[in-house]
């Protein structure tokens, strides 16, 4: 893996972030994952569509964008934390991550 700097372009922390975002599509013989991905906005996440929709509607299962050379995390109902695997399996640095589901802002 090539040394991650914070001259990490918009275009490869997109591309890691998708590549991530793609593993959280799980197999379930009840219920179904869809992965989305809007590659235009730089937005990228996966639904979970219930197998019984009257227990409980789709929701976002996790769904981040890239934005200002940032890599911005809307949501993430996992028990494996999108911002951990990002830091872990593809190094982007937790200086380049905003938990926008936590609360967490792009400092200006």
């Amino acid at each position: 893996m090539d040394t991650v700097t914070n001259q990490l372009s918009e275009k490869i922390l997109a591309q890691r972030l998708q590549d991530e975002i793609k593993q959280y599509v799980a197999d379930s013989d009840v219920d179904t994952y869809r992965l989305f991905i809007d590659a235009s906005q730089q937005l990228y996440g996966v639904i979970l569509l219930p197998g019984d929709k009257k227990e409980r509607p789709a929701w976002v299962v996790v769904m981040a964008e890239v934005v200002d050379g940032m890599i911005v995390i809307h949501e993430d109902t996992t028990d494996k934390p999108l911002h951990e695997a990002l830091m872990v399996n593809v190094s982007i640095p937790r200086e380049r991550i905003i938990l926008a589901y936590q609360g967490e802002v792009i400092a200006t």
